[in-house]
């Protein structure tokens, strides 16, 4: 049985989760949440970077991606930092939904899972 790794848990969440050749991210936001929407989308596209360094896999690995938008106003400034993140590499699935996030300041959050 292959084994379950987790990292950077607590008693409520844990950050990264590895099965099987797969990382799990959870959901990334933005550090700031007093920056725009170019701003915190940056921030959570560092985290994700860093969070799948941490589990030794990265961007060109992505399978899929979540995309939690508080305003739909804010796609196109969301999509060109994110496209230009994503610039190089063969571009994962993707899914875009308008939510309210859990703090009423984050403009955005992203869940990914990737190849290792």
């Amino acid at each position: 049985m292959t084994e379950i790794i987790k990292l950077d848990s607590n008693e409520t969440i844990t950050e990264i989760a590895i099965y099987n050749g797969v990382v799990y991210l959870a959901g990334q936001v933005p550090d700031d949440d007093s920056l725009d929407i170019v701003g915190q989308t940056r921030e959570v596209l560092a985290n994700i970077d860093k969070a799948l360094a941490k589990a030794g896999t990265d961007k060109s690995r992505l399978l899929t991606a979540q995309v939690f938008i508080k305003n739909l106003d804010d796609f196109d400034k969301f999509n060109a930092e994110y496209t230009a993140w994503i610039a190089g590499n063969v571009p994962p699935t993707r899914a875009t939904v308008q939510a309210n996030l859990v703090n009423p300041n984050w403009l955005i959050e992203i869940v990914v899972t990737a190849a290792v």
